[in-house]
């Protein structure tokens, strides 16, 4: 199972968020720790817990618990779950409620949890992200659920549940998984490749390497550049940073020093005068109604993407969507200059 774990002030907000998919059929309240499941009460209650620390702003937890597909848990297990969550996380003498949701393709919990307890203490929020995957790990072997690996184990990055939505909207991988499936293919082509064919290679699929290099020569790190996006090795996965494509390519600090510096400076040329105001993280560009890679390499995107979504949410469901024509487009632009003239 995995966690999505949010730190936030506008309990009201998540609060109402959840009551609404209960009064839709699509979630219902498994546990609370207040006098009724109501939005007046639980505020009422909240407030009044918030009081004792009025200058604490992300005073609550919103953490999701995803379960794979093929986990369909009873509610009295989803419920234990959630508890032992809870205890192992120290809130015993907090403000929660719990709600099991039913508009996915897979079982999930949601929890809200005050980090104000009742005695006005607040709960540390140091290393949270950390303890909640420990804890996970934890409960998957307690209750004999689907492990998986930790962020720290896994060689590849899964993609986020922004990018997830992103993916469905557009019908076009992210970055990051067009980088994995680049990069997974370059490597696969010749066992242990020069640094300068690696790098090559990489350029020819139009992405720009750029390492992380001392003045000693010394190489800590490595990130690659695509469609004006660069992302580091290790926010792509254990597979993709240095320490582990040193390993599978030719390469020896003293000879390569000056490959990897005429790299970097090339690299660094090529961005400036592409990107001045150089970007970290964007939507990918829509380029017709399939995914813009050709051949063998869609074919490792489309196995990359099975393997990000199977573990939640089944084989990819990635559906064909009609793209906005021109004339279509042409159709709204004048609307919107006859609202703005009056007509």
């Amino acid at each position: 199972m995995t966690g999505n774990m949010i730190k936030g002030k506008g309990f009201k907000g998540a609060l109402r968020y959840n009551l609404e998919k209960v009064e839709k059929g699509v979630a219902e309240v498994l546990d609370h720790s207040f006098v009724e499941v109501s939005e007046k009460t639980i505020m009422k209650e909240i407030q009044m817990i918030r009081s004792q620390r009025p200058n604490l702003k992300k005073f609550f937890y919103h953490t999701s618990i995803n379960f794979p597909p093929n986990e369909d848990l009873s509610n009295q297990t989803m419920l234990q779950i959630g508890q032992d969550y809870l205890k192992e996380s120290d809130f015993t003498q907090h403000h929660y409620i719990m709600f099991r949701h039913y508009d996915a393709g897979h079982p999930h919990l949601h929890i809200l949890v005050s980090r104000i307890g009742y005695d006005g203490k607040v709960l540390s929020d140091s290393n949270d992200f950390a303890q909640c995957e420990k804890i996970l790990r934890q409960l998957e072997k307690k209750y004999n659920l689907t492990q998986v690996p930790s962020s720290t184990q896994a060689r590849q990055r899964a993609v986020t549940k922004d990018e997830l939505e992103m993916m469905k909207r557009t019908n076009t991988p992210s970055h990051k998984v067009q980088l994995q499936a680049i990069i997974k293919k370059v490597l696969a082509q010749k066992s242990k490749p020069a640094i300068r064919e690696f790098i090559r290679a990489l350029e020819k699929k139009k992405v720009n390497v750029l390492f992380n290099q001392a003045t000693t020569g010394y190489v800590s790190g490595i990130s690659y550049s695509y469609e004006g996006i660069t992302i580091t090795g290790a926010k792509l996965g254990n597979d993709f940073k240095w320490a582990s494509i040193k390993t599978n390519i030719d390469y020896d600090q003293q000879r390569d020093q000056q490959i990897i510096k005429q790299t970097n400076e090339r690299t660094k040329r090529l961005s400036s005068n592409k990107n001045p105001q150089a970007k970290r993280w964007t939507k990918p560009r829509r380029t017709n109604n399939s995914f813009s890679l050709a051949g063998s390499t869609t074919k490792i995107v489309d196995e990359l993407l099975n393997s990000h979504l199977s573990l939640l949410t089944g084989p990819s469901d990635l559906q064909q969507q009609d793209l906005i024509t021109e004339d279509f487009i042409r159709k709204i632009r004048r609307r919107k200059k006859k609202r703005r003239r009056g007509f």
